[in-house]
């Protein structure tokens, strides 16, 4: 993918990043970089190590890693877990983790994960912690929270913020009223004692109530919410897309673009469906060395809607992200 990137003309990226401009335009959002190998993913998220390989986990398979020297071809490299953690079953009947969010913060790193089944909200958001990331190398630290079927939101879908202060903060969420956020105690990875407010940042009161995924980054002073929005898992028939919304502080409120709170349906869009490329999602977002990358899956409407890895740049020169 970066080579492929780094290879375009100034014109063609300067083209494609005024398009992006263009509200409603399908041509406003690119095609994925090229990618090689492996490359059937759902929920993904990617690191790089200091050696410079790429670490790729996704759902599946007791969480599936591909690895990666060059950002473009990808092979698959095990799971993270050899078997699963026993209390797995109390919340899924196929013990299959889904939605893996990895980073790497003080010596280790770190990845949240949800076990949940298809259309229920009895979830759990659980911790692995590694000092290698590598398959098998992964020590479970059990459930960080939860939800069950009298909850009015779902523990599934999570993602890690560390903030500039050192304060540790996870979204979180799938339908029902949305994205939540609740702050995390460094030292154990865990909800910090001292603040258990569960905090919502994105919901769709009105119709449907779709939408989930969320990524926090900061950028410019601003913080910035990405969120999948509409129907995931569906091959060709998905409506995923991915919208954003940005905030001063990182709890909210999230506006988008158009000044609408994301807790009021808002979200500017950043990536929609077109051509073969259907329901992009289930994004995570990487500071690379060439720049942040929005990492996500989509359907291949030319292969049967297989869901396969998305990798694109983001440019951020106008104050909001634009996938190029």
């Amino acid at each position: 993918m970066s080579r492929t990137i780094r290879s375009r003309s100034l014109a063609v990226i300067t083209a494609a990043f005024l398009l992006a401009l263009v509200p409603g335009s399908a041509s406003a959002y690119p095609n994925p970089g090229a990618v090689t190998g492996d490359i059937v993913v759902h929920d993904p998220s990617m690191v790089r190590t200091p050696s410079g390989q790429y670490l790729l986990y996704s759902t599946g398979d007791n969480l599936q890693l591909r690895t990666s020297t060059d950002r473009t071809a990808f092979g698959r490299s095990g799971s993270a877990f050899t078997a699963p953690p026993s209390w797995w079953t109390k919340y899924s009947s196929a013990s299959d983790p889904w939605a893996p969010d990895i980073s790497y913060h003080g010596g280790k790193y770190l990845m949240y994960y949800a076990v949940s089944s298809f259309g229920s909200n009895t979830s759990a958001i659980g911790l692995a912690v590694s000092t290698t990331g590598q398959p098998g190398s992964w020590t479970d630290s059990g459930t960080v929270y939860t939800s069950g079927a009298s909850s009015d939101y779902n523990a599934i879908d999570p993602n890690l913020f560390v903030d500039d202060d050192g304060k540790w903060w996870l979204s979180f969420g799938s339908w029902w009223t949305g994205i939540k956020m609740i702050r995390l105690d460094p030292s154990t990875g865990k909800q910090y004692a001292g603040d258990t407010a569960r905090r919502a940042l994105a919901s769709r009161p009105t119709g449907t109530k779709a939408v989930e995924a969320p990524s926090v980054v900061k950028r410019g002073g601003y913080y910035y919410l990405f969120a999948s929005y509409d129907t995931c898992c569906a091959g060709t028939s998905s409506t995923y897309k991915v919208k954003v919304g940005r905030a001063t502080a990182v709890t909210g409120p999230y506006y988008d673009r158009d000044g609408v709170n994301m807790l009021n349906n808002g979200g500017t869009a950043v990536l929609e469906s077109h051509g073969r490329y259907i329901g992009p999602g289930g994004q995570s977002v990487l500071a690379d060395s060439d720049g942040d990358l929005l990492v996500y899956h989509y359907y291949d409407g030319q292969d049967n809607g297989t869901p396969k890895l998305g990798v694109n740049l983001l440019n951020w020169s106008s104050g909001w992200p634009v996938a190029y």
